[in-house]
């Protein structure tokens, strides 16, 4: 295994008294394509949340680079968030900005290149997720589920990151969308290098583009490894979770 880029140490989380986490540890390589996975309430979007710095765990430590998040002064916490690129579940563009003002808003404030400089940038980061020359002028609002994805994704990979976070980067797409984003994910991560950690319930996201599958359960690390890995797990969600497309495989 090559050096981690994200090492996640016995991380234990509480939310309005209730415990999230007890103990989560693992580690994400440079390169890979990691997803996580787990049931309703098992707290997968809390723990990337904790893993880019934006919600403290009760206790463990987090490091990104071999750097510990938690402990990071504020200058060194803005030097990693700019390694890294996030997608949050609703893409979060903001609704006032085109996709080209969108994508050109983390240049204009993390560089010091001119507007033009951003705006050539911005494009060429459209044209990257394969967005037409026509959805620069857009307002979010006018695009579809799809398109509003990679305008996003656009977003995130604009200060040309070397980790890139997904939160349920296919929920609300159709599956030909869903199945065309996955693609575009596994291009970008071979042709950039770019290590992905994503959070996602989709099983043909596992099987079609993730190299390893780190599992919540009961608050803590039920398995992880490939998909055949954890399909020899005796552990009932896990049955139910696979069993679907197994049987769809085999009948």
């Amino acid at each position: 295994m090559s050096e981690p880029v994200i090492e996640v140490s016995n991380i234990v989380t509480r939310l309005s008294g209730s415990l999230i986490h007890d103990g989560v540890s693992f580690n994400v390589a440079r390169g890979e394509v990691t997803a996580l996975i787990g049931g309703s309430g098992t707290g997968k979007s809390v723990l990337l949340k904790e893993i880019i710095g934006l919600i403290r765990p009760q206790s463990g430590s987090i490091k990104l680079f071999g750097e510990d998040v938690w402990a990071a002064n504020d200058v060194k916490l803005m030097g990693l968030r700019k390694r890294f690129g996030v997608l949050f579940q609703d893409g979060a563009l903001f609704s006032s900005l085109t996709v080209e003002q969108n994508v050109a808003a983390p240049l204009h404030e993390h560089t010091s290149l001119s507007p033009r400089e951003c705006i050539e940038l911005a494009r060429l980061k459209i044209a990257l997720v394969g967005l037409p020359a026509t959805a620069r002028s857009k307002m979010p609002s006018e695009l579809s589920g799809g398109m509003r994805k990679r305008a996003a994704l656009a977003r995130a990979l604009a200060l040309d990151p070397e980790l890139l976070f997904l939160d349920e980067p296919t929920s609300g797409l159709d599956p030909i969308s869903a199945r065309a984003f996955d693609h575009l994910i596994r291009i970008l991560s071979n042709s950039l290098g770019l290590t992905v950690f994503l959070v996602t319930h989709d099983l043909d996201t596992l099987l079609s583009m993730v190299n390893r599958i780190v599992v919540l359960a009961r608050g803590k690390v039920l398995g992880q490894g490939t998909v055949e890995d954890l399909r020899k797990i005796d552990d009932p969600w896990l049955q139910d979770y696979f069993s679907a497309r197994f049987v769809e495989e085999h009948a």
